[in-house]
């Protein structure tokens, strides 16, 4: 018997055996936690699990958000951001606004990027960035090797489902979870690989 009548022989003994003894329906279950939240999601939780992928948390004012990123960059570093950016984030930082587009050798020599997001999820530690307000396109937060990230404490949910029901379904989405890494078959950490190195997140 040659390789497909053999293949075609074990199909059709699997589908007499269904046909005989049909496996019984699986309900699905779909009440998921959608409900708009009347209140910020747990912030000490976001917090929590935001540390566990290594990224580095940071819990500011709003006032001290420029300082913030002064000390994390630097006195001579360059920081990429979207053009909306607020300029009370940028006081005393050398920034490069991406208006016009910058190519991605610019941003390959940025010391860093500086953005907002449109989520944060307390239950998983992830931030959703939606190319929407202070966020500027994919690009800015994937090439550069250092990505902050602002997140106001109204823009934490608890659940995923409820973080989706915030979101639009006409943008592109990035979800960030930790500095981008990934494991090899020997299970050994590289961090770097399809985006930034370092994430550190500003809780404000």
């Amino acid at each position: 018997m040659n390789e497909p009548d053999a293949r075609a022989a074990v199909l059709g003994r699997i589908r007499s055996a269904l046909a005989a003894a049909p496996p019984p329906p699986v309900t699905v279950p779909r009440d998921y936690h959608r409900e708009p939240l009347t209140g910020v999601g747990d912030i000490e939780r976001f917090a929590e699990t935001v540390a566990e992928y290594r990224a580095r948390v940071h819990r500011v004012e709003s006032a001290d958000i420029a300082a913030v990123v002064r000390d994390l960059t630097g006195p001579d570093a360059t920081v990429v951001v979207p053009p909306d950016v607020p300029a009370e984030w940028i006081i005393g930082v050398h920034v490069i606004s991406d208006d016009p587009v910058l190519g991605v050798e610019q941003l390959d020599r940025a010391d860093a990027v500086l953005t907002g997001c449109a989520v944060g999820i307390a239950a998983t530690g992830t931030i959703v960035l939606d190319a929407g307000a202070t966020q500027g396109r994919r690009a800015l937060t994937l090439v550069p090797d250092h990505h902050i990230c602002v997140v106001r404490t109204d823009q934490i949910v608890d659940t995923v489902p409820q973080g989706f029901a915030t979101l639009g379904t006409d943008r592109p989405l990035t979800f960030i979870s930790g500095p981008s890494a990934t494991s090899d078959i020997e299970l050994e950490r590289v961090e770097g690989v399809h985006g930034p190195r370092t994430l550190d997140v500003l809780i404000v």
